[in-house]
């Protein structure tokens, strides 16, 4: 049988900035914000196996336990929205003509490949513009938005965060670049997966980044106008992604 940290080291895919890949969690704050730097650096973990961690394990914290665990860890309560922002929804809670849609949001997504053939990857959203209180997207959900695999590669999404959760989308790219096929080929797999089942969302938007352990690359989205970029020992270049 397998212990905890061969487990962790080989089955689970944590994707944390940071680059600690046998560990991941996540923070989904879905209320009050919280300054985006800490007093000092935090190791989010599962388990506690050598590694400064939580005193429980945990998955996913959300509302008001996600605020309670950043207050406990050094980050201060502040209000992110900005002038402009409010100014737009008080504008919108007027107007209410304008459709929630794929369009009017933006997910940064990145995914690396170190000297030492290491992986990782990270995300990061402002949300979708005018959505329900209390939805959550596809950013913090593991193998949605973002997925991690060491031993495979990494991937990352961007668009309609329900189109992406839907269809498990970056976890699917993982498998499919398990089976064989090229970072490119499986996002346009998934790309392919999300438009024969999501039809029920107006002007939907997906796109997904991919990158292995050879440093392959793929890009693909189900609209033209995805973007993006790619730094490596040569130098940064911006790229269009392929179309479905």
């Amino acid at each position: 049988m397998q212990s905890r940290r061969e487990f962790l080291r080989t089955s689970v895919l944590g994707v944390p900035a940071l680059g600690i890949l046998t560990n991941r969690a996540v923070v989904a704050q879905t209320n009050k914000r919280a300054a985006e730097t800490a007093t000092a650096p935090i190791v989010l973990s599962t388990w506690s196996h050598g590694i400064a961690a939580n005193e429980a394990a945990w998955e996913t914290l959300v509302g008001s336990g996600a605020l309670e665990f950043a207050l406990e860890n050094g980050f201060e309560k502040e209000n992110l929205l900005t002038d402009a922002s409010r100014a737009a929804w008080v504008d919108w809670q007027r107007r209410q003509d304008e459709p929630v849609r794929g369009r009017n949001h933006d997910t940064i997504g990145m995914v690396a490949l170190d000297a030492h053939r290491e992986l990782a990857g990270s995300c990061t959203t402002s949300g979708l513009a005018w959505k329900r209180h209390g939805r959550v997207g596809d950013s913090p959900i593991i193998g949605a938005a973002l997925f991690v695999d060491n031993e495979v590669g990494a991937t990352c999404a961007t668009g309609h965060g329900e189109a992406v959760i839907r269809t498990a989308g970056s976890s699917y790219i993982i498998e499919r670049m398990r089976a064989g096929r090229s970072p490119q080929d499986a996002c346009e797999d998934a790309i392919r997966r999300v438009v024969q089942h999501v039809r029920d969302i107006p002007d939907l938007q997906v796109g997904y980044l991919a990158l292995n352990r050879a440093g392959e690359i793929g890009a693909c989205s189900v609209q033209p106008g995805f973007q993006f970029a790619v730094r490596d020992g040569h130098g940064s270049e911006l790229r269009d992604a392929a179309t479905f």
